[in-house]
């Protein structure tokens, strides 16, 4: 293994690093900077802060964002699939056709036991 070979990953790296660094100092010297007191107050939709912002949530919130992201990334599979679906053949099709049917039991499931409901 050559390290040579890593020098435009590297490069690349710095010439990014380098012009974003450069991109928010000149935003920062160049722009506007005039703080008022309505600017500068706290703001929660429109009213003043109540409560502390380190009170409890609700699990249901947590369970549906993680539902969420756990659908949407599986889902996220098939796009792979799609574009090979002519090279993989029958056997990556009922591969797919078996992910999908767990995944369906997976959802189901969740439905049968109220995890999808909110109250």
């Amino acid at each position: 293994m050559n390290l040579q070979n890593y020098f435009p990953i590297l490069l690349f790296v710095l010439v990014a690093t380098g012009i974003g660094g450069a991109l928010l100092a000149a935003g920062r010297v160049l722009g506007p900077h005039r703080p008022y007191d309505e600017k500068l107050s706290p703001y929660e939709c429109g009213f003043e802060a109540f409560g502390d912002s380190r009170m409890k949530v609700d699990i249901r919130y947590y369970l549906i964002a993680i539902l969420f992201i756990m659908f949407d990334l599986e889902i996220a599979f098939l796009f792979p699939w799609a574009v090979a679906n002519g090279v993989i053949g029958m056997v990556g099709f009922w591969s797919v056709l078996v992910f999908l049917g767990i995944l369906t039991v997976g959802f189901l499931y969740e439905w049968k036991k109220g995890a999808l409901d909110w109250e």
